[in-house]
């Protein structure tokens, strides 16, 4: 074991504070990497304020990690010391069942031992994430990061990036897709610039006119004002998929309207309380209303890959990690284009 400085919360009421966590030996197939950039998400909050239940204290957050690796076991194959890498939301899982065997580990069926707020796969050893100076992860959960991408831009790409990718690739968007995107804020932003640069054409949905400069800059083609009832009319049977990146609560049925027949609307954001749905809103046009998770393994380096390729990242503000307690108050305000990042060095 070795002691690593972290920023914990301690408890779902008080403020993240300065702290120390126990990181393991490395292993056989394990990397220790050196973390220089960790996003902020707004599921830290939920978790560290106990909004979804069953969150563990102390509680380290963090899952939008880059570094450099600065050791390697003797088996890891695909890492060298002085490498970039990442760590998204998992750190681990079964690898053996049906999900697991499809690059879905994010749906394994025994639990996938996510980044923090969980335990490993031994159900004992709990896991610290990225507001740290280290971790220490399996290679077969690292991630390579291209050098070519700014490194604190890349950091979010390892949630909101492929929380938004994975939906875009399964419902296979491309050339002629018409994509509507509800919400212009950390998962929204990443939903355009992605669809975008699949060749869908993009529309932004927003409730506020002020996002629609920002929205084409980041590539939408076209913004609709969604606070405008006249939209839904004007909308109507428009798109072939529709990525739902809010969660405050808001009206599905109105949404579900927009799609042409056999569209498909995604949720992404997670409200508070259930939404109620309308059997006719699916029916009338054999509509689907369905959900995805971040993405397998294989699903975020290829997600990693296209950015590399397409020279795409985050927009964010870098921030020193004793300001995090302030940047939490300010995503709850949506005062932040369009993600924290937290600087390690300043920790």
């Amino acid at each position: 074991m070795s002691k690593v400085k972290a920023y914990a919360a301690l408890s779902p009421t008080t403020p993240l504070v300065p702290f120390e966590v126990d990181r393991r030996e490395p292993g056989p197939t394990d990397l220790v990497i050196d973390i220089a950039w960790c996003g902020v998400c707004h599921s830290d909050i939920h978790q560290a304020r106990d909004e979804w239940g069953g969150s563990l204290f102390p509680m380290v957050p963090g899952h939008e990690i880059v570094g450099k690796v600065v050791r390697v076991g003797g088996a890891v194959k695909r890492f060298a010391v002085g490498d970039l890498a990442g760590v998204g939301c998992m750190v681990d899982s079964c690898r053996t069942c049906d999900s697991c065997k499809r690059d879905l580990e994010q749906f394994c069926q025994k639990g996938a031992a996510f980044t923090y707020n969980g335990t490993e796969m031994d159900r004992k050893t709990p896991t610290f994430g990225g507001y740290s100076k280290q971790v220490v992860v399996t290679e077969g959960f690292a991630l390579r990061i291209s050098p070519k991408l700014d490194l604190a831009g890349a950091a979010p790409l390892l949630c909101a990036g492929i929380t938004t990718w994975s939906p875009l690739r399964h419902w296979k968007a491309g050339p002629g897709q018409r994509v509507g995107v509800v919400g212009l804020g950390g998962l929204g932003h990443m939903a355009v610039k992605l669809a975008a640069s699949l060749g869908c054409e993009v529309t932004m949905l927003s409730t506020s006119r002020a996002k629609e400069a920002d929205a084409r800059r980041l590539g939408a083609h076209e913004f609709a004002l969604t606070s405008d009832r006249a939209t839904f009319k004007k909308l109507a049977g428009h798109f072939d998929l529709i990525l739902d990146t809010i969660s405050a609560p808001h009206d599905y049925n109105a949404y579900l309207g927009l799609l042409r027949v056999d569209g498909t609307m995604v949720l992404l954001g997670v409200p508070p309380q259930p939404a109620p749905v309308a059997a006719h809103a699916l029916i009338g046009g054999r509509r689907s209303l369905a959900g995805s998770l971040i993405g397998g393994i294989a699903e975020t380096q290829e997600l990693l890959d296209h950015c590399a390729t397409h020279g795409i990242t985050s927009d964010v503000e870098v921030i020193p990690v004793e300001k995090v307690n302030e940047a939490y108050g300010r995503m709850l305000k949506n005062d932040v284009r369009y993600r924290f990042v937290l600087d390690l060095a300043t920790l």
